[in-house]
């Protein structure tokens, strides 16, 4: 296992669009497994492949205090089961040191293969789902600063560069 570099805002790779995962296989684990070590290196809840600069549809995430739950997402997608919006104080590994508030939907069905290249769906609310919609987000070229003003993105913007 390794721990991979993260791209970091306004990074331009940061926008390329993921492509599908189209067979699980040891290079597939291997990067699983390399993600894992990285986001927790990094002490982040979420990674997605996009943000180490491979550009396939791969999640991983642990959502646990004690990193018990270890969760990959390979070609997620999700349906919003209720418009109703919640908010929250996102951050991003691309992004460190900076929190601002999004409101997402509050409640999706999530479709997804895991790491054996089994299919399954999973219902999602609270922050299971803010948090597969900010990483699949990533996957399709979008960062959570896209949901806020542009006087605050240009800020963050210049704040990250002097980084």
């Amino acid at each position: 296992m390794a721990i991979l570099p993260i791209l970091k805002y306004p990074d331009p790779r940061l926008r390329n669009k993921a492509r599908e995962v189209q067979t699980v296989n040891k290079k597939t684990q291997s990067l699983i497994d390399d993600m894992f070590e990285t986001m927790i290196d990094a002490k982040g809840i979420g990674l997605a492949a996009t943000q180490v600069d491979v550009h396939k549809r791969v999640i991983v995430m642990d959502l646990s205090e004690d990193r018990s739950d270890p969760r990959v997402f390979i070609n997620p997608s999700i349906e919003v089961l209720d418009e109703t919006t919640q908010p929250y104080d996102e951050g991003c590994l691309s992004i460190p040191g900076v929190y601002e508030t999004v409101e997402r939907p509050n409640h999706v069905m999530i479709t997804a293969t895991d790491r054996n290249g089994d299919i399954f769906n999973e219902e999602a609310t609270g922050l299971l789902a803010v948090c597969i919609q900010h990483e699949i987000d990533h996957l399709d070229g979008k960062l959570f600063v896209d949901y806020l003003s542009n006087l605050k993105r240009q800020l963050i913007r210049k704040k990250m560069k002097k980084i």
